[in-house]
């Protein structure tokens, strides 16, 4: 079984992707307050997306 067999890891990866794209405006030193709250979603999404690839095989996540 390959990495991309799962939905499990594509929607993971699709998180890890989305969350990182939502860091790259908060984090540019002229970036306004909105884009500052973004990071908390952003975090969110990154972790989310890493549990979801790290857990999708049946042995233990290391």
């Amino acid at each position: 079984m390959g990495l991309f067999d799962s939905t499990r890891v594509l929607v993971g990866i699709a998180l890890i992707v989305v969350g990182t794209l939502l860091f790259v405006p908060g984090i540019l030193p002229s970036s306004a307050q909105i884009f500052t709250y973004a990071l908390v979603p952003a975090a969110a999404l990154v972790t989310i997306g890493t549990w979801l690839v790290g857990t999708s095989e049946g042995s233990p996540a290391v």
